[in-house]
């Protein structure tokens, strides 16, 4: 075939100089319709601290700690700490984990948009669930529906919005998902404002994420498959057509080469998740989980799972922390557009490292302030909680801009196409299963740790900032069917890579 023999790649040469195209309508708005699905995944991450702080929400389902919450005496870091009211967050994720597994397949031999349609539905059913839960069975029924959708969701997407994007422009597009993510977010903390008052508010919180449900559904039923899947699955004129109609033009011969290369050692791999393990993925294997995990651990999750309660643990009245936590939203979504406008431009590397060190420094600011100014019965004074609302705000965005969307987009991009679903299902379980571990523990520590909950998230952001520094090559203006050539070039990866460049695939 044309290039020569093909390597444990797929591809036998480099030919990004040689890809046309630009950023049509058609790529746009597929980006927007498929992008939804980071909306639900945020709006779901937002809900569940608002909700879980409404008092007619904890009495129906949670009375013990609606009682506990009351006490004056309670320890202010202890006042939510029940494993009932963690596992209403937790299972979602667990369920998202398991899901994620058995999207991989579907996902690589179905294509994306039956994972997108398929995760559409399941967060229609979960949404609507939750919104008519009488019992607490019914209302963790919803969540795990709400779970499925995340996993597939998530498994789907980020690849979607990979294979679609024009290289130069595949960081900013991919972000696209976590910008909606972090608008979701937003979203949720506002309803939750809005409604926290109402006696049934705590329904129409968790049933409007029928919404975007609603418009991930429908837009997945009208969305066009990659170019990349159709000819993965044998589909190579109509993947043509496809490329050429989403690059704006009939010049499209390197990038559709790239692809033919990919897709005949992909069709040659019959066990993805076995080949992954091989020793020629393992750079990428390593990424995969690693980003994902170091994600989680920058103690993200529990600010927008639990601001509300956080802030409440803090002294805040429950107006002040729903509004707090609507702050802290609004700042992710406007953080991850700077992300969006400097990820191409600036690379991954430098906005992962100066994230994080931004957020080291942020994060000791609060566990100082907590340590010295609020006691276990105790209440901030006015000026400290607005210097704390103001310090998490910068840490969110600094988080906003850095490991927010690149711990989606980097593991998204790097994986060959023939472990490319495999690749994305491990990185989307990695991410449930941390965030499953944070979300039913969070509340446990933050009551035995206490202000020092700060500074075990620190800990673990100094850790991944030192990994990036020296295992993360810059991924910015590769060509996804072209980024095994990255890490024959890094000076730890290529002593792992195997030197097999121009040897045919086994096909296990």
């Amino acid at each position: 075939m044309a290039g020569g023999h093909i390597g444990p790649a797929g591809v036998a040469k480099e030919r990004a100089e040689q890809y046309e195209g630009r950023v049509t309508f058609y790529v746009v708005i597929a980006c927007l319709v498929a992008a939804v699905g980071g909306a639900i995944f945020g709006y779901d991450i937002g809900i569940s601290g608002g909700v879980t702080s409404m008092d007619p929400f904890l009495k129906k389902f949670f009375p013990a700690v609606y009682k506990k919450k009351g006490l004056a005496h309670e320890n202010n870091y202890c006042k939510f700490n029940d494993q009932g009211l963690a596992a209403f967050t937790s299972s979602l994720y667990l369920a998202g984990l398991v899901a994620s597994l058995i999207a991989a397949p579907v996902t690589r031999n179905y294509g994306r948009r039956t994972s997108i349609i398929f995760g559409g539905v399941s967060f229609l059913i979960g949404s609507t669930l939750n919104a008519a839960a009488v019992n607490l069975a019914m209302l963790l029924l919803g969540r795990i529906m709400l779970g499925i959708g995340i996993g597939f969701g998530n498994q789907a997407v980020p690849l979607y919005l990979s294979e679609m994007a024009p290289t130069h422009l595949r960081g900013a597009l991919n972000m696209m998902f976590q910008l909606a993510t972090t608008l979701g977010i937003f979203t949720a903390n506002m309803i939750n404002y809005g409604t926290q008052k109402l006696e049934w508010g705590w329904r129409l919180s968790l049933g409007l994420a029928a919404f975007p449900a609603t418009i991930m559904t429908v837009g997945g039923l009208l969305l066009p498959e990659t170019p990349n899947s159709l000819i993965e699955r044998g589909r190579v004129e109509t993947g043509r057509k496809l490329l050429e109609k989403i690059r704006g033009t009939t010049h499209v011969d390197a990038e559709f080469q790239d692809m033919l290369d990919a897709s005949e050692l992909s069709n040659s791999i019959k066990h993805p998740f076995r080949n992954i393990l091989e020793k020629r993925n393992r750079p990428q294997l390593v990424l995969g989980i690693f980003m994902p995990m170091f994600q989680i651990l920058t103690g993200i999750n529990s600010i927008l799972f639990y601001a509300p309660v956080l802030f409440q643990s803090m002294g805040f009245e429950g107006n002040a922390s729903l509004y707090s936590s609507a702050l802290t939203g609004a700042v992710l979504a406007s953080s991850t557009v700077l992300s969006i406008a400097a990820v191409d431009r600036l690379g991954r590397r430098l906005l992962l490292i100066t994230g994080g060190i931004q957020m080291i420094t942020y994060q000791v600011v609060v566990s100082i302030i907590l340590g010295l100014k609020l006691g276990n019965n105790q209440e901030l004074s006015k000026g400290f909680s607005v210097l704390v609302v103001i310090v998490i705000c910068l840490f969110v965005l600094a988080f906003g801009w850095s490991w927010g969307p690149l711990g989606w987009t980097v593991p998204s991009e790097i994986f060959p196409l023939e472990t490319r679903s495999a690749g994305q299902g491990v990185t989307v379980a990695v991410n449930l299963l941390f965030t499953f571990i944070i979300a039913q523990s969070f509340l446990s520590l933050l009551c035995e740790l206490k202000f020092g909950i700060f500074l075990f998230f620190a800990g673990w952001i100094i850790i991944m900032t030192i990994f990036v520094f020296f295992f993360l090559p810059e991924t910015k203006g590769v060509p996804i069917e072209e980024m095994i050539l990255l890490w024959r070039k890094h000076w730890f990866w290529k002593k792992i890579m195997p030197d097999i460049q121009y040897e045919q695939p086994q096909g296990t």
